[in-house]
């Protein structure tokens, strides 16, 4: 079991099923925000930034949100229909297979089923989760959810506008424009779930209506009234103030008290007295369930790292606010590029996030030690990746999905995967690579010129032919240098070919760097790393 501690910032790499069951403890869990896939039956890429800022032609997928009917779907409805938690899931369950029959839609709605009972088991007594999904299947994932937290447990539907206009008229659509996405939020215990009350700016056309009037000092007010709202059904009291006579809001004594700090205004003789609002007393506009002020991800946004269904930091930061404290336990099941983790580590709370693939793995980590490896309140920035090959054993294991291991082996060294990856396989079966696996830049002076190092990853047998065709990839590609990644040991003949080739002698970093360089997976295990120029981070940076 995972003992939850403040020095313990996990990621996991691995199905959220698996790792909630092993490794998160009951009622552990302060707050979960999960963005799962949405059953949009799309394959989203990652898509490469250039350093000009221009798209890349590079890009790889980095999930694919389509579901099927198969053996893994049936284990899990036949989980939920015997050993669900109670009789009303069961019920659902049976229901929606009358409804849909064992379809790919049933098969989306089971996954996300037997991981919501989960992420019920690990949230404390005073926690709350919110579920972000949009129209596609959002009707169906509220009724699986008030059946698992239960109907009286809902709190909130919260639409977020994420987009300004949207149309596709001109593609033949006869649909109103999709703007929006939807987030439900449910507590664990209605009424015991922690809420700290989040404000949104006062709009401008209100302020100029009725904060109207000012102090002598410059403080700006409105008025407000006195009466107390239901008169004497809701007893209020009833007495003469100002030559008045009224049932007020207050008692006689506090209006007298208000009365002379100046907070009351009588603005002729026999007006009903005013109260005198301040507005720099007041806080904003209490949140509501429309947000429609955090705006999307732009093309051109600061923080925008080209990772498909990004969210904004703020809609976290806002989330994150809302329902945890400084120190409590955030966790995002589905945590792709790692925003709720940016907010989390941002905002001082602690923090689990999970994935399956180590594309987003890579990026998460890689995130983390860009923005907090020298700012961070935590010196050093303390977090562990579980799930990660510690030796040739668990390497070999992973090598067995050979992109998984793939991009695990250039996430060691911090390169880019070179793309693009097909969207035929939920496996992210790959098109030809033309010898090249992976990436990593660096400059050669401040005039921008910058140097590539290309990459090749071999999980399996490898001989003096793949050298010396990674020799031809490095000159097809206008490389200065390739690095040779390798599971097993390179043969006698394969490190003499690499003696025999001519280095690469960088002008600015005056130094001689061998053209290829060979790394075996135990050597990166064991800390070595290639001999090259400081690198260029390998996704566009946000800010």
């Amino acid at each position: 079991m995972l003992r939850l501690s403040f020095n313990q910032n996990t990621l996991f790499y691995g199905d959220n099923l698996e790792i909630l069951r092993r490794h998160i403890r009951d009622d552990s869990v302060d707050l979960i925000y999960l963005d799962p896939p949405f059953n949009s039956k799309t394959d989203y890429n990652i898509l490469f930034k250039e350093l000009s800022g221009e798209q890349s032609s590079a890009q790889i997928q980095a999930f694919s949100d389509f579901w099927f009917w198969d053996s893994t779907a049936r284990e899990a409805y036949e989980y939920l229909v015997i050993n669900a938690p109670n009789e009303n899931l069961a019920k659902l369950i049976e229901a929606l297979n009358n409804f849909m029959g064992k379809s790919n839609f049933l098969a989306y709605i089971v996954m996300m089923g037997i991981r919501l009972i989960e992420l019920y088991r690990v949230l404390k007594e005073t926690g709350s989760i919110f579920l972000h999904c949009d129209p596609t299947a959002s009707h169906y994932l509220k009724i699986l959810m008030d059946s698992i937290f239960g109907v009286n447990n809902f709190v909130n539907e919260i639409i977020w506008k994420r987009q300004a206009a949207h149309s596709d008229t001109k593609q033949g659509s006869k649909h109103c424009g999709r703007l929006h996405d939807t987030i439900l939020f449910y507590a664990k215990n209605k009424g015991k779930h922690l809420w700290n009350q989040q404000y949104t700016p006062h709009d401008v056309e209100y302020l100029d209506k009725f904060y109207r009037y000012k102090d002598p000092d410059g403080r700006i007010y409105r008025l407000d009234n006195l009466l107390g709202p239901g008169g004497a059904a809701k007893r209020n009291p009833k007495y003469e103030f100002l030559g008045v006579t009224r049932y007020w809001r207050y008692s006689k004594e506090n209006m007298e008290k208000l009365y002379r700090r100046g907070r009351i205004i009588q603005t002729k003789k026999g007006n009903v007295p005013m109260l005198k609002r301040y507005l720099d007393e007041m806080p904003g506009v209490s949140i509501q369930d429309i947000w429609t002020d955090i705006k999307p991800l732009s093309a051109w946004a600061k923080e925008r790292l080209g990772y498909p269904t990004q969210k904004p930091i703020e809609l976290l930061e806002r989330i994150i606010k809302t329902c945890s404290n400084e120190g409590d336990w955030v966790l995002d099941p589905f945590c792709g590029c790692g925003t709720t983790i940016i907010a989390s580590e941002k905002l001082r709370r602690n923090w689990i996030g999970i994935d399956v693939t180590w594309l987003a793995i890579n990026l998460v980590k890689g995130r983390l030690n860009d923005m907090f490896s020298k700012t961070s309140h935590v010196s050093p920035l303390i977090f562990k990746i579980e799930g990660e090959p510690k030796d040739i054993g668990a390497a070999k294991e992973l090598a067995k999905n050979r992109y998984q291991f793939q991009w695990w082996a250039l996430s060691l060294i911090g390169a880019r995967p070179a793309g693009s990856i097909t969207a035929t396989s939920r496996e992210g079966k790959k098109g030809a690579d033309e010898g090249v696996d992976g990436w990593l830049r660096f400059r050669e002076g401040v005039d921008e010129n910058v140097k590539k190092i290309v990459i090749q990853v071999k999980s399996g047998h490898v001989s003096v032919k793949d050298i010396r065709e990674h020799r031809d990839v490095i000159l097809k590609q206008d490389a200065v240098m390739g690095l040779f990644i390798s599971l097993e040991a390179p043969t006698k003949e394969m490190i003499k070919e690499v003696k025999t080739t001519d280095p690469y002698i960088s002008p600015v970093w005056q130094t001689v760097f061998p053209k290829i360089q060979l790394i075996t997976i135990e050597d990166l295990l064991n800390g070595k790393r290639p001999y090259i120029a400081p690198t260029i981070s390998i996704y566009q940076e946000a800010q």
